[in-house]
């Protein structure tokens, strides 16, 4: 399974990995017990974690880049258990890991979702982010191929 597989769905918690896509909907398999399900586009939208951004103090970066500083950080500073944790932990958790976040617009409620999504991509073995195809020679040689 690739990062670029795994969806957010409205109105379901946790997360999931997009199996195929349908004209009404989408079939999706929940990561935490492995259950798959269809999702109806009446009723949920369905977002790749690969797309979402973060709001910084300057450019705003992509969600995987928080979950690397959250890795990266793991042995200093444990994630947090977002269950017991109060306002003020999750907020000097994220100026430790992630000192670059927009305090103002990033709400807690984002941060624990960020922490609970983190968990999840880690009980899976799905934090090795791939890197990123950047436009320019790659896509050039591809276009050229064809």
């Amino acid at each position: 399974m690739e990062y670029r597989q795994i969806v957010s769905v409205t109105g379901l918690s946790g997360l999931y990995q997009l199996v195929t896509t349908k004209s009404d909907g989408a079939i999706v398999r929940n990561l935490a017990d492995k259950t798959t399900k269809f999702i109806s586009a009446r009723n949920h939208n369905v977002t790749p974690l690969d797309s979402i951004e973060v709001y910084t103090t300057g450019e705003n970066v992509r969600l995987h880049e928080v979950f690397l500083k959250m890795k990266e950080n793991e042995a200093t500073t444990p994630v947090l258990d977002v269950k017991s944790a109060g306002k003020n932990d999750i907020l000097k958790y994220f100026r430790v890991v992630f000192p670059e976040f927009d305090e103002e617009r990033v709400y807690q409620s984002d941060m624990k979702k960020m922490v609970k999504w983190y968990e999840i991509l880690k009980s899976n073995d799905l934090l090795n982010f791939d890197a990123p195809v950047v436009e320019g020679e790659e896509g050039e040689v591809a276009a050229n191929a064809e």
